[in-house]
């Protein structure tokens, strides 16, 4: 169950809807309120919160969940008009797990909700280990084998491969990678993505043909490679 806390009506309704459509139970709130007589009674497996409502802040509410033993560790996305890097940064000071400014696209925010649900899941102390035909990565031990020789990699194409290792079968935009990654919304310049890419294909080697490009959107590893 994903809890949704936000007070513009339109909005709340859409991403509730969106999420229920895909098969993410999601539960709407328009007050702070609601949504902690919410949490008593069941706990959610992530929190969707926007910053600007009513009765208490965003990040008021962000400090209580970090300061309780049950739900300090629960995985929340901050929803929010406020696009500032100081906003951004103060959220994520906060305890935020990411941070989704406003407008934001619908497949997006699904993107990002599989993607943080995926991580805090290897949270009981599990390895997270990706394979893909002759490709082998280990994030967490930060290694990298093609056909069982390591491989090395700059830190931006590393963090660039285990995202897309991370949303396999999903297409991530190169403004996704470049937020993601790069830490910011460089306009214009998607460029940075297309040659990193192309950097870690040449690294990658046979490997490399995992990475799929979508003309027009970005890039993916799907399915039909096989693991």
């Amino acid at each position: 169950m994903i809890y949704l806390v936000e007070d513009d009506d339109n909005i709340r309704e859409l991403v509730a809807y969106t999420l229920n459509s895909s098969g993410l139970e999601a539960a709407g709130f328009a007050h702070p309120s609601d949504f902690w007589e919410a949490m008593k009674a069941k706990l959610p497996t992530l929190i969707l919160l926007d910053i600007m409502l009513p009765e208490e802040d965003g990040l008021e509410i962000l400090k209580k969940i970090r300061s309780k033993n049950d739900t300090k560790k629960l995985p929340v996305i901050m929803l929010t008009a406020k696009g500032s890097e100081y906003d951004k940064v103060h959220g994520l000071d906060s305890g935020a797990d990411d941070y989704v400014p406003k407008p934001f696209g619908m497949m997006e925010l699904i993107s990002r909700i599989k993607a943080l649900l995926r991580r805090t899941s290897n949270s009981s102390g599990e390895i997270e280990e990706y394979t893909v035909g002759k490709l082998y990565v280990c994030p967490g031990k930060h290694i990298v084998k093609v056909d069982e020789t390591p491989c090395s990699l700059t830190l931006k194409e590393f963090e660039l491969l285990c995202m897309l290792l991370r949303n396999r079968d999903m297409v991530l935009t190169r403004d996704q990678l470049l937020d993601d990654i790069w830490g910011y919304s460089f306009d214009g310049e998607s460029r940075t993505v297309d040659v990193h890419i192309r950097t870690l294909r040449q690294k990658l080697g046979e490997a490399g043909s995992c990475i799929e490009t979508i003309r027009g959107i970005g890039y993916k590893i799907g399915s039909r490679y096989e693991s």
